[in-house]
């Protein structure tokens, strides 16, 4: 398979005032592109052509770091668009997910706390998770492009922390980009969904 850009699920104003059309145009059309541009690169001659994104992630991971770096960003970017929607965020889960955190993650606040703490703890670029582990909810952090899928995981939410996705909005005040995350932008449908495939 080749790598191809996704279009945005919204337009590119409609995440304001927490992720701005600025932010958005950088972090889509440059960055996420370059993903794809340079991942279809090194996919070539790789042995791998024809292999699902998840399987290049996986067997590229500690082989092929130039291809991993980029077929992982792409896979988790793809995720991330996704993972937020104009007037998201906040308490209002489906219940089921509802259920599952409060097992497994000790509840919203407990949840919210501890993702907040992962995402503003990875040290340099990297990535903060929701994923299900042995058939429960972990909360995870990676650095780089790598994801919990390299890690016997599947993320069913993720916060890029890479600082093109926040510096144009909030400079280095990281902790402020993922409380405006957690509490403005993630789209808890989705997260559902990610949550029923890998219960599967």
């Amino acid at each position: 398979m080749s790598f191809e850009l996704p279009e945005l699920p919204y337009d590119y104003d409609a995440l304001a005032p927490f992720m701005s059309r600025e932010t958005l145009e950088f972090h889509h059309d440059k960055h996420h592109q370059a993903y794809v541009t340079n991942g279809n690169n090194l996919l070539k001659d790789s042995g791998l052509e024809g292999k699902s994104l998840e399987e290049i992630v996986k067997a590229s991971f500690g082989s092929n770091a130039g291809l991993f770096n980029n077929a992982g960003q792409h896979y988790n970017h793809i995720h991330f668009w996704k993972w937020m929607k104009k007037g998201g965020g906040g308490t209002s889960l489906p219940a089921k997910l509802q259920a599952a955190i409060d097992s497994d993650l000790g509840g919203y606040d407990k949840f919210k706390a501890d993702f907040m703490n992962a995402g503003a703890t990875q040290f340099g670029s990297g990535w903060c998770w929701i994923a299900v582990k042995d058939g429960k909810l972990a909360i995870m952090k990676t650095p780089n492009g790598e994801n919990p899928l390299v890690h016997g995981a599947t993320p069913i939410l993720g916060c890029d922390v890479w600082e093109h996705s926040y510096y144009i909005d909030y400079r280095n005040a990281r902790p402020k980009y993922l409380e405006a995350f957690v509490d403005s932008l993630i789209n808890w449908d989705y997260v559902e969904e990610c949550y029923d495939a890998a219960m599967g």
